[in-house]
């Protein structure tokens, strides 16, 4: 075999590896992905006094599908809304303890689930962080 006719064999393979073809199956596997609401969302809650507490997060919504991205940020107005819809009917106490704040989280991803829902025909959210979460 000549240094030619080896150099032409791995050509092909290597033009085989990076074909479209090959390429393609390898990107419609689905890679999660996050989606981060931005700005902060910032809403009152009621306290004990009558008075208004304030209440500000982050949120990292999961999907299992990354090419589902677009479909969060063309309903971004609507998650949000619901979002600050949910915040605002919590009692005190619920957005100080932990175990409240957790059936916050999972409140909050089933009213992001339900929105998606109606207007995808999918539940897209798999997971929703907090990854900010202050209150006054």
């Amino acid at each position: 075999m000549t240094k030619k006719s080896l150099f032409v064999g791995l050509l092909l393979i290597i033009s085989q590896l990076f074909s479209p073809a090959v390429l393609a199956a390898e990107d419609s596997t689905p890679q999660m992905g996050y989606f981060t609401l931005a700005p902060d969302l910032t809403t009152n809650f009621v306290t004990k006094g009558k008075k208004l507490g304030y209440i500000q997060i982050r949120v990292d919504i999961l999907v299992a599908d990354s090419r589902d991205l677009p479909s969060l940020e063309h309903h971004n107005p609507q998650i949000r809304n619901s979002l600050v819809d949910v915040l605002g009917q919590q009692p005190e106490q619920r957005i100080k303890s932990l175990a409240g704040r957790e059936e916050i989280r999972k409140e909050c991803l089933t009213a992001i689930n339900e929105i998606l829902l109606t207007e995808t025909g999918k539940t897209l959210a798999v997971d929703l962080l907090f990854t900010k979460y202050i209150y006054q």
